[in-house]
């Protein structure tokens, strides 16, 4: 079955200065929408869909890592550890 484009019209309205939309129950249902959406830009438009629960944006994960305070001291050991004359490409 081949997947099938659905369109559905939708009025801007407006929300302080900025403009939303209302989307229908029965596709906030069909599609698990919840409070959270990722607007993404491409070259067709704009593509709605859920943004994915615990996976971090790249400045939040940049963040968490900063948070963390690691240390690399014993990075500089795995670095002479000698495998790099194992590996054959």
């Amino acid at each position: 079955m081949k997947n099938q484009i659905r369109s559905r019209d939708a009025k801007l309205i407006p929300i302080g200065n900025s403009r939303g939309i209302r989307i229908p129950k029965a596709l906030l249902q069909k599609y698990g929408l919840k409070n959270t959406l990722l607007i993404e830009e491409t070259d067709r438009g704009l593509l709605l869909r859920n943004k994915e629960e615990g996976k971090l944006s790249w400045e939040d994960t940049y963040k968490a890592m900063a948070d963390e305070k690691e240390h690399w001291e014993d990075f500089d050991a795995t670095l002479s550890d000698g495998l790099e004359n194992e590996l054959e490409y």
